[in-house]
């Protein structure tokens, strides 16, 4: 099992996001509070954010007024940090975190399912195009999802020793086929059920809203006052404004409102 976290809203730097809440997904690495199935979460972390227009890899140049500026370009894809340690293990990365800022987050801490490796590859978010997933579960017979749902072209992540793989290709494949993101993942759980047992909590972004399932393990939202939404394996605060999702059931949050619905 897992913990996993995703942030829709104002930009935030990744360590008031990962870290600075009383029980962050920094401290449920060590100490989950609601993990129904193991107990740390050390066989690594990752985390994949947004960077704003403007901020792709390259410093911005200032442009004269006389030259007509392009049309504009699609926005940048997500970049990604991941590592086969654990989260609290990684002192550079909590520094450097505080100075990266990002208005749409996804991010895992690792409890690798048995018989799986703690190799950097497992550790979530997966990426593909402008998208983010990861899985919080496990997968009975792997061997039966991954005869079943092949890699697309060109998705690395599909491939890697995971029982979560599987799942990342099939949300791939449904994605780049429908666009709609909720009806994906609702589509990989009802899926997945059909050629294996299993613990389905989906977590997925395409920059511009954040959706996730129920379907075997915990799972939270909260909507803040200012404008931001939050999905996650488990409150990491106090704050009231928490509701837990019934299982069997698909979250979809954006800027302006979160909507539940049932998977089936």
């Amino acid at each position: 099992m897992c913990r996993h976290l995703a942030y829709l809203g104002p930009p935030r730097t990744l360590h008031e996001l990962l870290y600075a809440a009383p029980h962050s997904l920094h401290v449920q690495s060590w100490a989950p509070r609601m993990q129904r199935h193991g107990t740390v979460n050390a066989d690594g972390f990752g985390v994949g954010w947004y960077p704003p227009p403007g901020t792709a890899g390259a410093p911005a140049r200032a442009v004269p007024a006389a030259v007509p500026l392009p049309a504009a370009a699609e926005p940048p894809g997500p970049l990604r940090y991941r590592r086969a340690m654990p989260i609290w293990g990684d002192s550079s990365f909590a520094d450097a975190a505080r100075a990266i800022t990002s208005g749409c987050v996804v991010a895992a801490v690792r409890d690798a399912t048995v018989g799986f490796g703690s190799e950097e590859s497992g550790a979530q978010p997966f990426r593909a195009d402008r998208l983010l997933f990861s899985h919080n579960g496990a997968v009975k017979d792997d061997e039966a999802l991954a005869a079943a749902f092949t890699p697309p072209p060109g998705v690395l992540d599909a491939r890697a020793p995971v029982d979560s793989a599987p799942l990342f290709a099939h949300t791939v494949r449904l994605w780049r086929a429908s666009g709609d993101l909720a009806g994906t993942l609702a589509g990989v759980v009802r899926h997945a059920r059909e050629h294996s047992d299993g613990r389905y909590n989906l977590l997925a972004s395409d920059g511009e809203i954040i959706v996730a399932t129920a379907a075997g393990d915990s799972l939270y939202t909260l909507r803040e006052p200012g404008g931001g939404v939050f999905l996650a394996s488990e409150p990491f605060d106090g704050a009231r404004g928490w509701r837990e999702v019934p299982d069997g059931s698909v979250v979809v949050a954006t800027g302006e409102r979160t909507e539940i619905h049932p998977i089936a």
